[in-house]
């Protein structure tokens, strides 16, 4: 079940976090676009931001199995590094191409930090819904 628990931190750390940075971005002026966009997108048609928090979901499973059962310090920085760096790979080389999108130094450093505060979300999440994995005295997993 823990699982489920890391999707809806990865899902939730995208609507709270994610959003909520890129949405000061926006006010800010640094994006040209605000944040929650509702634009429907293939193949389903659901709203842009809801596919991109289901995606955060997906990752957020990755982080949790990736990361879920380190130290405290190891879990938070690693979370944030990790959370910065692999997301925003695959949108900057994988994505951006896909939907011909500009890839720019602009576009990494900015994904870098939208990433790294969504991954800081990510861990938020994990430890307030009780996910993170622990070793019992046996060092099987829980």
């Amino acid at each position: 079940m823990s699982w489920i628990k890391a999707f809806i931190s990865g899902f939730l750390a995208t609507l709270i976090f994610h959003q909520g940075l890129f949405g000061l971005f926006y006010l800010a002026g640094v994006v040209p676009s605000g944040p929650f966009n509702l634009s429907p997108v293939p193949p389903l048609g659901v709203p842009a931001v809801v596919s991109l928090a289901f995606f955060g979901g997906l990752w957020g499973i990755l982080l949790w199995a990736l990361l879920g059962r380190l130290k405290t310090l190891a879990f938070w920085s690693l979370m944030i590094i990790l959370g910065a760096i692999g997301p925003t790979v695959v949108a900057m080389l994988v994505v951006f191409p896909l939907k011909g999108m500009e890839v720019s130094a602009q576009s990494w450093f900015g994904g870098l930090i939208l990433n790294g505060f969504w991954g800081l979300g990510v861990a938020v999440f994990l430890t307030l819904l009780g996910a993170r994995r622990t070793r019992t005295t046996n060092g099987n997993l829980l």
